[in-house]
């Protein structure tokens, strides 16, 4: 899956730090050999700059990347970078970026301690729930920020947001073993699962959150790890990449006075093989007996219906009301506390597997990588 357009810089240089001292992470000292940390720019608001000229923004130069942050020099750290040509706007991101970027990161897995992905706030959160589906048996941090103002704003939160993932990225336990191990969001003054996350506010420095599952982190005047929160893949097993991602998915969101007309059209697309299905409450829906026998038809033809809540935090108890049960009955699936941006990322992930309706079905109620709370 190729996407010539948005094709990653294939070029990537060292930033090599002003001093030699070890990087001191702002809960325990790193080891004493530097972190080697990839930064891969995608895009985004965090990576632009204000051209003097014109006074239009403009992406940021990444070689020039300690001189616009010269306070990255103490941290201590080796960081390489590599850029996507041209930066793309993150609401142009589609599968084939992801693709791309979880080849960038595989690529350079072995070579590298951490990962520190800059991207746009619009999407960041499907993002961050693809990767933590693409890459299977994790072990390595793969932080995602970006910021509200461009870095050089004289009020920006680029800066801070980029040196923060920078260190939760190189962060290791006493053992020397990553702290982090997982695909998240760092953002303003918190720590976020990927999967779990949602983008909240287009103003606010803290734009992010995760309802339904704690910070895994707390940046205030030291960074505060959750440890019995993080979460760990099962077993040493080596990196494995799921680049493909079938767009053949869709939402349907409910809402009062939808029509059967409106609903059919949905469901009777052809190239159409799951849908997320957007709720009421607790996963309430139209009692109407045509709303229920058009979901149950489409489910009989083969397609995947996840029933996720309209609600930002809580989840689907499907039995808590008869219209959540009637849906149930009709084949409907309970997606139970995932976010739009996890259910959808990974059914996209699980069809582009090549899993049958079936297996996609059953794989979409278990949880892969904490996306979600299990019964």
């Amino acid at each position: 899956m190729t996407d010539s357009a948005t094709t990653p810089s294939t070029s990537s240089s060292t930033a090599t730090p002003a001093t030699s001292s070890p990087a001191t992470s702002t809960s325990a000292t790193q080891a004493a050999q530097a972190p080697r940390i990839m930064v891969i720019y995608t895009g985004g608001t965090i990576g632009m700059v204000e051209d003097r000229t014109t006074g239009a923004l403009v992406p940021f130069d990444f070689s020039h990347l300690i001189e616009n942050v010269p306070k990255l020099n103490r941290l201590g750290y080796e960081l390489d970078h590599v850029a996507f040509t041209p930066p793309i706007d993150s609401s142009n991101m589609n599968p084939a970026h992801w693709a791309h970027l979880a080849q960038l990161i595989t690529d350079s897995y072995d070579s590298h301690d951490g990962f520190v992905v800059l991207h746009g706030t619009d999407t960041m959160a499907y993002t961050a729930s693809a990767l933590s589906f693409m890459l299977g048996n994790l072990d390595k941090p793969v932080i995602l920020t970006g910021s509200q103002l461009p870095i050089g704003e004289i009020r920006e939160d680029g800066t801070e947001n980029l040196i923060t993932a920078l260190e939760i990225a190189a962060a290791r336990t006493a053992e020397g073993t990553p702290r982090v191990q997982e695909v998240a969001i760092a953002f303003g003054r918190h720590l976020w699962r990927g999967n779990r996350s949602t983008k909240v506010s287009s103003t606010n420095f803290g734009a992010f959150r995760s309802f339904n599952y704690p910070a895994l982190a707390d940046v205030d005047l030291h960074i505060t790890y959750r440890d019995d929160l993080l979460w760990h893949p099962a077993g040493e097993r080596p990196l494995e990449l799921w680049s493909s991602m079938d767009d053949a998915v869709d939402v349907l969101w409910l809402y009062p006075g939808i029509s059967r007309d409106v609903l059919k059209a949905q469901l009777e697309c052809p190239s159409t093989k799951g849908i997320v299905l957007r709720t009421f409450g607790a996963g309430n829906a139209p009692t109407e007996s045509w709303f229920v026998e058009d979901l149950a038809q489409a489910v009989k033809s083969g397609k995947v219906i996840v029933n996720v809540t309209q609600c930002p935090a809580g989840g689907v108890e499907e039995k808590r009301y008869a219209t959540g049960d009637a849906l149930a009955q009709a084949g409907v699936i309970t997606g139970l506390d995932m976010t739009c941006e996890a259910a959808l990322t990974k059914m996209m992930h699980l069809f582009g597997r090549g899993l049958s309706a079936e297996e996609v079905g059953r794989y979409m109620a278990c949880s892969l990588a904490g996306e979600l709370t299990e019964v």
